[in-house]
């Protein structure tokens, strides 16, 4: 299997690295492993050992350039969404709760065999199919009251990550673009101090990477800094979480141990004796693990705080948006947790999921004395719809973990990871460099001039041309609306010409 993570380092200590400007020695294991100098002129995305360029690669096991069909890899998710199957939407395997019903569906063929066989051979055992019709209602409205809930667990997460992109967006911009320089700096310092103001920023975002990542493990019981994509991001951090990591770091890597054989396919085949508790490295902690999201918005808060306090923050909207994105932060965190926290009351699920059993349990005695042998695959059939929907609701109730139906969190946090480096990629510079270019067609599309064209023209003439434009856009559009119409009354009486031609 490739490695799904992105390689674990941050860009500030690379561009250190890059720079000849960082220490050696500095971090301790977690720089192990990371190239000591990066090139400039042309370097391979491979041995770019940065967090925020990740490379996420999922491998189509049937794929011509994956001979290996590793089961992992088809039955276990989150799915990538950027994949594309041509097979048929009825015939795609990778995403069905196919495998977790073959067992369920041979016991309930096994059932119905005997209850026919026993009807046909023995003694007729079916009953009058009054009782299909009062259970079939009840057995529908609890199914759809729990593919509903847990949907709208499904959805609610969504959302929490859609605003926790948004918020680590406006905080990059507000560290990067909003955040000033250092006043009355001595000119011999000047360079110096800028490369330290750029670090800092650098820092600053990595932190609102290192919040995404903490957030998805944090969700996943996986509450260690020893995991590739976050080690780095926070080793320079004083947290509960590394503590606990360096002091035992038997427990912390619990989660690297791989199931038995027998255990994956018990787990992929949803046998629930075979599903280990995802909760134990938490269970089993010798030490406090903290809250390693809430400890990193500490350290953003902290950080905002020296420039609003330097003055580097100068204006009073800019400081009240990075405080407000840092609280919108903290509440993905406390939402987050809720969703995952307060599953369906266990009373409905054991409810539901016995009433749905009884029903198809007695599905046979209703259906032998009309079908005879029939029963058997009509029970079977009936059975695939009604706990596909049962399984469907069961595994997108959690949607933060790692089955191929939940929210791909690693794509979300690469997403966040790469519009950081975006944002960071180019200097701020000056509106007129950009404005007063050649290639800016102020009047576009109604005039391809540039700039210096439009500069060199009185302004009467400027209002003029907009105002120009506008009405060449509206006889523009009008003309196109025209065109269409014509083209369709010009089709309809072709084809009004043809059947006539056919009915004589």
């Amino acid at each position: 299997m490739s490695d799904d993570g992105p390689a674990a380092a941050a860009p500030a200590a690379a561009v250190a690295e890059a720079g000849g400007a960082a220490g050696h020695g500095q971090g301790g294991p977690h720089n192990e492993g990371r190239p000591k100098r990066i090139s400039t002129h042309s370097p391979v995305i491979e041995d770019i050992a940065s967090l925020t360029s990740p490379r996420l690669f999922t491998p189509n096991p049937f794929s011509r350039k994956n001979t290996s069909l590793d089961i992992d890899d088809y039955f276990t998710g989150p799915r990538d969404i950027q994949k594309h199957s041509k097979w048929p939407i009825f015939l795609q395997m990778h995403g069905s709760i196919l495998p977790k019903m073959i067992l369920p569906l041979l016991a309930i063929a096994a059932w119905t065999s005997l209850i026919t066989a026993l009807s046909m051979k023995v003694y007729m055992l079916g009953i009058n199919s009054i009782l299909l019709t009062v259970l079939g209602f009840v057995v529908g409205l609890s199914l759809s009251f729990r593919s509903s809930t847990a949907y709208e667990r499904y959805n609610e997460g969504r959302k929490y990550w859609a605003q926790l992109i948004l918020a680590t967006q406006n905080l990059g911009r507000i560290y990067w673009v909003h955040a000033s320089g250092r006043k009355d700096v001595p000119e011999e310092k000047k360079d110096q101090v800028r490369r330290r103001e750029v670090l800092e920023k650098l820092t600053a975002m990595n932190l609102l990477v290192a919040f995404a990542v903490a957030l998805k493990h944090k969700l996943r019981f996986e509450p260690y800094t020893c995991y590739e994509d976050i080690s780095s991001l926070i080793s320079h951090l004083d947290t509960f979480a590394k503590v606990a990591t360096e002091e035992d770091p038997d427990n912390a890597r619990r989660t690297f141990k791989r199931p038995s054989f027998f255990k994956s396919v018990g787990e992929y085949l949803g046998v629930s004796f075979a599903e280990s508790n995802p909760r134990k490295s938490l269970k089993k902690a010798a030490l406090p693990l903290g809250n390693l999201p809430l400890e990193i918005l500490s350290y953003l808060a902290a950080f905002t705080d020296e420039l609003a306090l330097s003055g580097r923050l100068p204006v009073t909207m800019h400081q009240t948006m990075a405080y407000n994105n840092i609280i919108s932060l903290n509440d993905v965190l406390t939402g987050t947790e809720r969703v995952l926290n307060t599953p369906l009351p266990i009373a409905y699920s054991i409810a539901i999921a016995q009433i749905t059993w009884v029903y198809i349990l007695l599905l046979p005695f209703q259906l032998v004395k009309v079908l005879e042998w029939i029963t058997i695959p009509a029970t079977v059939a009936a059975a695939y719809i009604i706990l596909g929907i049962l399984f469907i609701g069961r595994e997108i109730e959690n949607p933060f973990g790692q089955d191929v139906n939940d929210l791909p969190l690693e794509a979300y946090a690469a997403q966040v990871a790469a519009e950081m480096d975006v944002i960071a990629s180019r200097p701020v510079r000056p509106s007129y460099e950009w404005i007063e270019s050649k290639d800016n067609h102020v009047l576009w599309p109604l005039s391809n001039s540039g700039w210096p064209v439009w500069m060199n023209r009185p302004e009467e003439k400027i209002h003029e041309a907009v105002n120009h434009k506008v009405l060449a856009t509206f006889h523009s559009k009008r003309a196109k609306e025209e065109a269409i119409a014509q083209g369709k009354v010009h089709s309809e009486k072709n084809g009004h010409r043809k059947v006539s031609v056919e009915a004589v």
